[in-house]
Protein backbone atom coordinates (compact mmCIF):
# COMPACT_ATOMS: atom_id res chain seq x y z
CA UNK A 1 0.00 0.00 0.00
CA UNK A 2 0.56 3.69 -0.29
CA UNK A 3 0.93 7.07 0.97
CA UNK A 4 -2.30 9.18 0.19
CA UNK A 5 -1.55 12.26 -1.13
CA UNK A 6 -3.21 15.68 -1.51
CA UNK A 7 -5.86 16.87 1.08
CA UNK A 8 -5.17 15.42 4.90
CA UNK A 9 -8.78 13.08 4.38
CA UNK A 10 -7.49 10.21 6.77
CA UNK A 11 -5.58 10.36 10.04
CA UNK A 12 -4.23 8.05 12.48
CA UNK A 13 -7.78 7.72 13.97
CA UNK A 14 -8.01 4.15 16.38
CA UNK A 15 -10.73 2.06 15.19
CA UNK A 16 -11.42 4.09 11.85
CA UNK A 17 -11.17 3.02 8.49
CA UNK A 18 -8.63 4.93 7.57
CA UNK A 19 -7.63 3.55 3.99
CA UNK A 20 -8.98 1.12 1.13
CA UNK A 21 -6.78 -0.65 -1.35
CA UNK A 22 -8.37 -3.13 -4.48
CA UNK A 23 -6.11 -6.02 -5.09
CA UNK A 24 -6.78 -7.02 -8.67
CA UNK A 25 -5.50 -9.40 -11.65
CA UNK A 26 -5.56 -6.67 -14.12
CA UNK A 27 -4.60 -3.06 -13.11
CA UNK A 28 -5.09 -1.09 -16.16
CA UNK A 29 -8.55 -2.33 -16.40
CA UNK A 30 -9.25 -1.96 -12.74
CA UNK A 31 -8.27 1.61 -13.28
CA UNK A 32 -10.50 2.05 -16.33
CA UNK A 33 -13.42 0.34 -14.52
CA UNK A 34 -13.43 2.49 -11.54
CA UNK A 35 -12.37 5.81 -12.73
CA UNK A 36 -15.58 5.84 -15.09
CA UNK A 37 -17.76 4.09 -12.34
CA UNK A 38 -17.12 5.81 -9.58
CA UNK A 39 -15.44 8.91 -11.35
CA UNK A 40 -11.64 8.78 -9.50
CA UNK A 41 -8.89 9.91 -11.26
CA UNK A 42 -5.67 8.00 -10.92
CA UNK A 43 -2.56 8.70 -10.17
CA UNK A 44 0.67 6.61 -10.35
CA UNK A 45 2.17 5.93 -6.61
CA UNK A 46 5.09 2.83 -7.66
CA UNK A 47 7.60 1.66 -5.90
CA UNK A 48 10.79 -0.52 -7.82
CA UNK A 49 9.30 -3.68 -8.60
CA UNK A 50 5.90 -2.95 -6.86
CA UNK A 51 3.25 -1.15 -9.50
CA UNK A 52 0.93 0.89 -7.49
CA UNK A 53 -2.41 3.59 -8.43
CA UNK A 54 -4.08 6.04 -5.76
CA UNK A 55 -8.01 6.64 -7.26
CA UNK A 56 -8.21 10.35 -6.12
CA UNK A 57 -11.35 12.42 -5.52
CA UNK A 58 -10.61 16.26 -6.68
CA UNK A 59 -7.31 16.15 -4.79
CA UNK A 60 -7.57 14.34 -2.34
CA UNK A 61 -6.26 10.32 -2.41
CA UNK A 62 -9.00 7.50 -1.34
CA UNK A 63 -7.85 4.21 -1.80
CA UNK A 64 -5.53 2.74 -4.01
CA UNK A 65 -5.07 -0.03 -6.46
CA UNK A 66 -2.52 -2.95 -6.64
CA UNK A 67 -2.04 -6.42 -8.17
CA UNK A 68 -2.68 -9.02 -5.83
CA UNK A 69 0.37 -11.04 -5.20
CA UNK A 70 0.98 -14.57 -6.68
CA UNK A 71 1.24 -15.83 -3.36
CA UNK A 72 -1.54 -14.51 -2.66
CA UNK A 73 -3.06 -16.52 -5.94
CA UNK A 74 -1.64 -19.36 -4.85
CA UNK A 75 -3.97 -19.68 -2.03
CA UNK A 76 -6.80 -19.18 -3.70
CA UNK A 77 -7.21 -15.59 -2.96
CA UNK A 78 -9.32 -13.45 -5.83
CA UNK A 79 -9.76 -9.96 -6.60
CA UNK A 80 -11.07 -7.80 -4.15
CA UNK A 81 -11.59 -4.46 -1.62
CA UNK A 82 -9.59 -4.25 2.12
CA UNK A 83 -10.08 -2.23 4.46
CA UNK A 84 -7.35 -0.81 6.53
CA UNK A 85 -8.20 0.24 10.29
CA UNK A 86 -6.27 2.58 12.11
CA UNK A 87 -4.06 1.70 15.38
CA UNK A 88 -2.11 3.49 17.71
CA UNK A 89 0.30 0.10 17.64
CA UNK A 90 0.13 -2.17 15.14
CA UNK A 91 2.33 -5.08 16.80
CA UNK A 92 -0.43 -4.40 20.08
CA UNK A 93 -2.93 -4.93 17.54
CA UNK A 94 -1.48 -7.77 15.77
CA UNK A 95 -0.77 -9.88 18.65
CA UNK A 96 -4.40 -8.92 20.25
CA UNK A 97 -5.53 -9.88 17.08
CA UNK A 98 -4.12 -13.65 17.05
CA UNK A 99 -5.19 -13.65 20.65
CA UNK A 100 -8.77 -13.30 19.78
CA UNK A 101 -8.94 -15.63 16.94
CA UNK A 102 -7.82 -14.24 13.79
CA UNK A 103 -4.31 -15.04 11.91
CA UNK A 104 -2.13 -12.87 10.43
CA UNK A 105 -1.37 -12.98 6.36
CA UNK A 106 1.09 -10.16 6.36
CA UNK A 107 2.95 -9.74 9.83
CA UNK A 108 3.36 -6.20 11.11
CA UNK A 109 5.69 -4.38 8.38
CA UNK A 110 7.26 -1.21 7.18
CA UNK A 111 6.11 0.17 4.28
CA UNK A 112 9.56 2.51 3.79
CA UNK A 113 8.76 6.37 4.86
CA UNK A 114 4.78 5.87 4.62
CA UNK A 115 3.51 3.46 7.44
CA UNK A 116 3.25 0.08 9.45
CA UNK A 117 0.91 -2.41 8.01
CA UNK A 118 -0.47 -5.99 9.08
CA UNK A 119 -2.92 -7.80 6.72
CA UNK A 120 -5.11 -10.52 8.57
CA UNK A 121 -7.99 -12.09 8.97
CA UNK A 122 -10.75 -12.20 11.48
CA UNK A 123 -11.44 -15.91 12.88
CA UNK A 124 -14.43 -16.23 10.37
CA UNK A 125 -11.58 -15.62 7.55
CA UNK A 126 -12.69 -11.99 6.86
CA UNK A 127 -10.00 -10.02 5.56
CA UNK A 128 -8.94 -6.98 7.61
CA UNK A 129 -5.87 -4.71 7.63
CA UNK A 130 -4.22 -2.98 10.59
CA UNK A 131 -2.15 0.39 9.81
CA UNK A 132 -0.25 3.49 11.20
CA UNK A 133 1.00 6.09 9.28
CA UNK A 134 4.21 7.13 10.37
CA UNK A 135 3.57 11.00 9.43
CA UNK A 136 0.03 11.23 10.69
CA UNK A 137 -2.66 13.52 8.48
CA UNK A 138 -2.80 16.70 9.11
CA UNK A 139 -6.89 17.08 9.02
CA UNK A 140 -9.72 15.04 9.86
CA UNK A 141 -11.60 12.37 8.65
CA UNK A 142 -14.25 13.93 5.92
CA UNK A 143 -18.04 12.98 6.37
CA UNK A 144 -19.38 9.97 5.45
CA UNK A 145 -21.91 11.45 3.17
CA UNK A 146 -18.59 12.97 0.89
CA UNK A 147 -19.06 12.19 -2.80
CA UNK A 148 -16.34 9.33 -3.73
CA UNK A 149 -15.51 8.10 -0.75
CA UNK A 150 -16.62 5.27 1.13
CA UNK A 151 -19.78 6.24 3.23
CA UNK A 152 -20.21 2.64 4.80
CA UNK A 153 -18.64 -0.39 5.72
CA UNK A 154 -20.42 -3.62 6.10
CA UNK A 155 -19.50 -7.20 7.69
CA UNK A 156 -21.49 -10.17 6.01
CA UNK A 157 -20.44 -12.78 8.88
CA UNK A 158 -21.17 -16.17 9.60
CA UNK A 159 -22.12 -15.38 13.23
CA UNK A 160 -22.46 -11.39 13.38
CA UNK A 161 -22.58 -11.47 17.69
CA UNK A 162 -19.18 -13.60 17.62
CA UNK A 163 -18.27 -11.33 14.99
CA UNK A 164 -19.02 -8.13 16.88
CA UNK A 165 -17.22 -9.70 20.34
CA UNK A 166 -13.95 -10.15 18.39
CA UNK A 167 -14.10 -6.40 16.37
CA UNK A 168 -15.23 -4.72 19.66
CA UNK A 169 -12.65 -6.10 21.83
CA UNK A 170 -9.56 -6.06 18.95
CA UNK A 171 -10.78 -1.74 17.91
CA UNK A 172 -13.17 -0.90 20.71
CA UNK A 173 -15.85 -0.38 18.53
CA UNK A 174 -19.57 -0.07 19.99
CA UNK A 175 -23.25 -1.23 19.48
CA UNK A 176 -25.27 1.39 17.64
CA UNK A 177 -28.80 1.42 16.73
CA UNK A 178 -30.43 -2.51 14.67
CA UNK A 179 -32.67 -3.57 12.70
CA UNK A 180 -34.20 -7.18 13.32
CA UNK A 181 -36.55 -8.21 10.63
CA UNK A 182 -37.56 -11.65 9.47
CA UNK A 183 -33.76 -12.47 7.75
CA UNK A 184 -31.91 -11.41 11.43
CA UNK A 185 -30.48 -8.80 13.08
CA UNK A 186 -28.52 -6.34 11.04
CA UNK A 187 -26.14 -4.86 13.71
CA UNK A 188 -25.01 -0.95 13.56
CA UNK A 189 -21.81 -0.19 14.72
CA UNK A 190 -19.65 3.04 15.80
CA UNK A 191 -16.00 4.24 16.35
CA UNK A 192 -15.25 7.50 17.92
CA UNK A 193 -18.98 8.01 18.86
CA UNK A 194 -19.60 7.94 14.96
CA UNK A 195 -21.89 5.21 13.61
CA UNK A 196 -19.71 3.68 10.43
CA UNK A 197 -20.99 0.76 9.52
CA UNK A 198 -23.10 -2.51 9.93
CA UNK A 199 -23.35 -6.24 10.24
CA UNK A 200 -24.94 -8.76 10.25
CA UNK A 201 -25.22 -12.73 9.72
CA UNK A 202 -24.60 -13.55 5.32
CA UNK A 203 -27.20 -15.34 3.75
CA UNK A 204 -26.31 -19.40 3.07
CA UNK A 205 -25.73 -18.43 -0.73
CA UNK A 206 -22.92 -16.37 0.40
CA UNK A 207 -19.85 -19.18 0.47
CA UNK A 208 -17.31 -16.64 3.12
CA UNK A 209 -17.67 -13.67 5.66
CA UNK A 210 -16.27 -10.64 3.57
CA UNK A 211 -16.24 -6.69 4.34
CA UNK A 212 -18.32 -4.76 1.72
CA UNK A 213 -17.48 -0.94 1.04
CA UNK A 214 -20.10 1.50 0.11
CA UNK A 215 -18.67 4.07 -2.60
CA UNK A 216 -20.64 7.42 -2.63
CA UNK A 217 -21.80 8.58 -6.14
CA UNK A 218 -24.39 10.63 -7.63
CA UNK A 219 -27.11 8.94 -9.51
CA UNK A 220 -27.59 5.49 -8.65
CA UNK A 221 -29.34 4.35 -11.65
CA UNK A 222 -26.41 6.21 -14.22
CA UNK A 223 -24.02 4.45 -12.27
CA UNK A 224 -25.38 0.89 -12.24
CA UNK A 225 -25.66 1.13 -15.93
CA UNK A 226 -21.81 2.75 -16.15
CA UNK A 227 -20.92 -0.64 -13.91
CA UNK A 228 -22.48 -3.01 -16.51
CA UNK A 229 -21.05 -0.98 -19.68
CA UNK A 230 -17.52 -1.57 -18.27
CA UNK A 231 -17.80 -5.28 -17.97
CA UNK A 232 -19.11 -5.34 -14.58
CA UNK A 233 -22.55 -7.04 -13.01
CA UNK A 234 -25.10 -5.92 -10.90
CA UNK A 235 -25.59 -8.13 -8.30
CA UNK A 236 -29.12 -6.89 -6.50
CA UNK A 237 -30.59 -3.20 -6.16
CA UNK A 238 -31.26 -0.68 -6.02
CA UNK A 239 -32.64 -0.71 -2.87
CA UNK A 240 -33.94 2.21 -0.66
CA UNK A 241 -32.22 2.93 2.17
CA UNK A 242 -34.99 2.72 4.68
CA UNK A 243 -35.84 6.13 6.09
CA UNK A 244 -33.00 8.11 4.01
CA UNK A 245 -34.01 8.72 0.36
CA UNK A 246 -31.36 6.97 -0.51
CA UNK A 247 -30.62 3.94 -2.92
CA UNK A 248 -27.65 1.17 -3.38
CA UNK A 249 -27.29 -1.14 -5.46
CA UNK A 250 -24.18 -4.71 -4.65
CA UNK A 251 -21.76 -5.17 -7.63
CA UNK A 252 -19.04 -6.91 -9.00
CA UNK A 253 -16.28 -5.06 -10.88
CA UNK A 254 -15.08 -7.02 -14.30
CA UNK A 255 -11.86 -8.83 -12.42
CA UNK A 256 -14.87 -10.36 -9.85
CA UNK A 257 -14.59 -7.96 -6.87
CA UNK A 258 -17.12 -7.46 -5.14
CA UNK A 259 -18.07 -3.47 -4.30
CA UNK A 260 -21.28 -1.35 -3.43
CA UNK A 261 -22.68 2.18 -4.74
CA UNK A 262 -24.64 4.27 -2.43
CA UNK A 263 -26.31 7.60 -4.33
CA UNK A 264 -29.68 8.96 -5.07
CA UNK A 265 -32.37 8.10 -7.66
CA UNK A 266 -33.04 10.69 -10.60
CA UNK A 267 -36.84 10.61 -11.84
CA UNK A 268 -36.15 9.18 -15.47
CA UNK A 269 -34.10 5.89 -13.32
CA UNK A 270 -37.37 4.99 -12.40
CA UNK A 271 -38.10 1.72 -14.16
CA UNK A 272 -34.96 0.93 -15.79
CA UNK A 273 -34.99 -1.55 -12.03
CA UNK A 274 -37.68 -2.89 -10.38
CA UNK A 275 -38.06 -1.91 -7.00
CA UNK A 276 -37.27 -4.55 -4.15
CA UNK A 277 -40.88 -5.26 -2.53
CA UNK A 278 -39.52 -6.73 0.33
CA UNK A 279 -36.00 -7.68 2.55
CA UNK A 280 -35.18 -11.52 1.73
CA UNK A 281 -31.92 -13.14 2.25
CA UNK A 282 -30.72 -12.15 -1.28
CA UNK A 283 -31.41 -8.72 -0.95
CA UNK A 284 -28.10 -6.05 -0.28
CA UNK A 285 -28.51 -5.65 3.27
CA UNK A 286 -31.15 -4.64 5.89
CA UNK A 287 -30.61 -1.61 7.91
CA UNK A 288 -27.66 0.99 6.48
CA UNK A 289 -27.50 4.42 8.28
CA UNK A 290 -30.56 5.71 9.27
CA UNK A 291 -30.18 9.85 7.84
Amino acid sequence: MQVPTGEADVVNADGRFVWYELMTTDMEAAKAFYADVVGWGTQDASMPGMPYTLFTAGTASVSGVMDLPEEARKLGMRPGWLGYVGVNDVDAAADRLKRLGGALYVPPTDVPNISRISVAVDPQMAMIALLKWLTPGQGQPVALSTPGRVGWHELLAADWEKAFAFYGELFGWRKADADTGAVGTYQLFSAGGETIGGMFTKPPMEPVPFWLYYFNIGDIDAAAKRVQAGGGQVLSGPVEVPGGGSWIVRCTDPQGAIFALAGKRSHNGIGYFERAASRDPSDVRFGWRRT
